[in-house]
């Protein structure tokens, strides 16, 4: 499903990736269902697909309909791809009656460069223009939950070049840096949010979730973070590191504690 109606100007190109959408797996219920758009990771150059439909599968079979997100990379750069995250959000709420889920229970999903576009989200969030002629534009994008896996979050000491260069541009700002180190905009009013990473992840080291979860406890936001001792990184489910899997049955506990 495309994120806007062909009356909103959200490209310069007709290629398909110049085209926000979600691909949406809904759970069949007799009662109202949780819901989570999944936000894979791939440096915003890319989409990773196994952190895509089998994530959605797995969210499924524990009741949650899941959305996967095809946010727009590279070429387009920042806001691009926090537009979209946040219309998805808005999107998912727009029609939550149709899909039989519950308005309350919208979270968001994502893996490294794709968890920081759920952290952005999580972090700079709006609750709907009311004068908007775009209905969906008047829902809120706040995300009733976060999720993320080994996730890129500051563009500091700590930062994954790749994804800042693709997301902001090789010249950006230290002021634009700041701005989208997620671990600066943590509010009291940042959603619950689980996190899980490897210590020894190569690409986007460990300190990136300790920052946000050293940021979430200062503002009394509640959080759980799950830190394995090895793995490389981009794992996904991590289905062949039993150790690393365990990810899966902590992370289906918590959100079931709040869907």
């Amino acid at each position: 499903m495309k994120l806007w109606n062909e009356n909103v100007p959200y490209a310069v190109g007709d290629d398909v990736e110049d085209v926000p959408t979600m691909v949406p797996y809904i759970v069949e219920s007799n009662q109202l269902t949780g819901a989570i758009v999944v936000c894979p990771g791939g440096g915003y150059v890319r989409r990773a697909t196994h952190e895509g439909e089998p994530i959605a599968k797995w969210l499924n079979s524990f009741g949650i309909s899941a959305f996967v997100l095809n946010y727009r990379v590279h070429p387009y750069k920042h806001p691009a791809p926090v537009t979209d995250a946040k219309r998805a959000i808005r999107y998912v709420r727009k029609y939550a009656e149709k899909w039989n889920i519950d308005q309350t229970k919208v979270g968001i999903l994502g893996f490294s460069a794709g968890g920081h576009l759920a952290s952005t989200v999580g972090t700079q969030f709006d609750y709907g223009d009311n004068q908007s002629k775009d209905p969906i534009e008047r829902e809120s994008s706040r995300p009733d939950l976060l999720i993320l896996s080994y996730p890129v979050i500051t563009f500091g000491e700590h930062r994954h070049e790749g994804s800042m260069h693709h997301l902001l541009g090789e010249n950006s700002s230290l002021e634009l840096r700041n701005t989208y180190s997620s671990e600066n905009q943590v509010s009291k009013d940042t959603p619950p949010t689980f996190i899980w990473h490897t210590a020894d992840d190569e690409s986007v080291p460990v300190e990136n979730s300790l920052l946000f979860a050293s940021a979430l406890s200062k503002k009394s936001v509640p959080f759980e973070l799950h830190t394995f001792e090895n793995g490389r990184h981009g794992l996904g489910l991590a289905e062949d590191r039993p150790d690393v899997f365990a990810w899966t049955k902590l992370c289906e506990s918590w959100i079931n504690k709040r869907f």
